[in-house]
């Protein structure tokens, strides 16, 4: 097949790394158009609109929305009917993620100064949250986990989870991985209608605090515009993989973790970076020859050729500056001594080391969150967690001597801004005899 081979000692490689790389951002009118239309329906006309559109979408007919809630005991029978290897490894990923994520659990912390002045924060869990499950192309029990399972961690009392039907077709998977990971409740809805459903509540879905979990342009476009009514993860783009080999691993195991993303979608991106152009070859030949075997060969094959690249670096620190441009979702270090590039890496989702360290491993069970920033997002943001699901909220316990100390500074601040009644309540309590002694309030005169 016909798949980019780029050379990074070229005179116009950044140019052409640029191409590469470039994603188109920009909202789509007709979808952002579209979906505004959608999400007002929603937030106007609730379980109405929901039901009409959900009949559109997914060509499934309901008379109220109770109908499109799936009960917990439904999803505990799916768990209960899963072949017993099937739902051993779907416990064994759910163990190992919530296991992982109670490392990241914030707590209160306080400090005390000379004066006596507390200062601190205080961590809670957020009330509710919903989690979009996507059902379209294929169905992801495993979003199921890494979104429920870090938001119980946190603390989170209700999990709305929305995952589309089409034609009525509930998969028992994502109805296990439900019951596993403690979601509170589910409907079979999807689309940027069910977004808007969670954001603004209806008539029987209850609104909630943040929205999280991947989904298609309609979903992404209806995540945008909510935010702000309430919180979102990430707009989440196309699946990316960045691989460096220095020829150390097999030539077949990188063709198949290339493979790995691409047969996501057509957009997804595979890059692998190699100072070895032998092993570039390598490379190139695996592909051709594993691809037919490919039941997804389409949609890697029309993945690699618009966005994929084999490209030769001129040596691994090479590699890992082109690395840092790219901020890749997944980054995988496949070399002899993976730890010497992970000191250079500073963009990246996911940093997998390590020959046996398959991305795979990282989507379904090795514990880390699989929720990653894409489109060089990974230079700003990071993967989802625990502290996704928790807030922060400040503490001051100012003592007498602390707000004397204070006062002066904040005044000066305050006229510096020309905020006088600022200023004025800052002094109040720097004044002489202002403070009345502890435990004995000023009368009401």
């Amino acid at each position: 097949m016909n798949m980019t081979v780029l050379d990074a000692t070229a005179a116009d490689f950044d140019k052409a790394l640029e191409r590469l790389i470039a994603s188109d951002t920009a909202p789509d009118r007709a979808i952002e158009a579209r979906v505004e239309e959608i999400v007002e329906e929603v937030r106007r006309r609730g379980d109405e609109a929901l039901l009409q559109y959900t009949r559109r979408f997914d060509r499934v007919s309901a008379q109220t929305i109770s109908e499109l809630e799936i009960p917990a005991q439904q999803m505990r029978l799916a768990l209960e009917g899963l072949p017993p290897a099937q739902r051993a490894a779907l416990e064994a990923a759910a163990q190992r993620i919530r296991a992982f994520h109670e490392q990241g659990v914030a707590r209160d912390w306080t400090m005390t100064e000379a004066d006596g002045t507390v200062l601190g924060v205080r961590v809670r869990a957020l009330d509710r949250v919903g989690i979009y499950v996507p059902g379209g192309k294929a169905s992801y029990p495993s979003s199921v986990l890494m979104n429920a399972i870090p938001a119980r961690v946190a603390g989170v009392e209700e999990i709305i989870m929305v995952a589309p039907a089409p034609d009525g077709a509930r998969n028992a998977l994502v109805l296990a991985a439900a019951a596993l990971s403690g979601v509170s409740r589910a409907f079979a809805i999807g689309g940027a209608q069910a977004v808007a459903a969670l954001a603004f509540g209806t008539e029987t879905i209850p609104a909630v605090d943040k929205i999280v979990g991947p989904g298609n342009a309609y979903v992404a476009a209806a995540k945008r515009r909510v935010f702000g009514t309430v919180g979102i993860d990430m707009l989440a783009g196309p699946s990316e993989i960045l691989i460096i080999c220095d020829g150390s691993t097999p030539a077949e195991w990188i063709a198949m973790d290339l493979f790995s993303q691409a047969e996501h979608d057509e957009m997804a991106q595979a890059i692998l970076l190699t100072p070895d152009p032998q092993f570039r070859d390598a490379v190139a030949a695996a592909i051709t020859r594993l691809l037919p075997s490919m039941p997804r060969r389409q949609i890697i094959e029309t993945s690699l050729r618009n966005r994929g690249a084999l490209i030769l670096v001129r040596d691994l620190e090479q590699a890992c500056e082109i690395a840092n441009r790219v901020a890749p979702e997944h980054l995988e270090i496949s070399t002899v001594d993976p730890r010497r590039c992970m000191d250079q890496i500073r963009h990246a989702g996911a940093i997998f080391l390590g020959r046996y360290s398959s991305e795979s491993l990282g989507d379904y069970c090795a514990g880390p969150n699989h929720v990653l920033p894409t489109a060089r997002t990974a230079r700003f943001s990071s993967p989802l967690g625990v502290a996704d699901f928790q807030k922060r909220s400040s503490i001051l316990e100012i003592s007498e001597g602390g707000a004397r100390a204070l006062g002066g500074i904040a005044a000066c601040l305050a006229d510096g801004e020309g905020l006088d009644a600022h200023a004025r309540s800052a002094r109040y309590r720097v004044q002489e005899g202002a403070v009345p002694a502890a435990g004995s309030p000023r009368e009401s005169r």
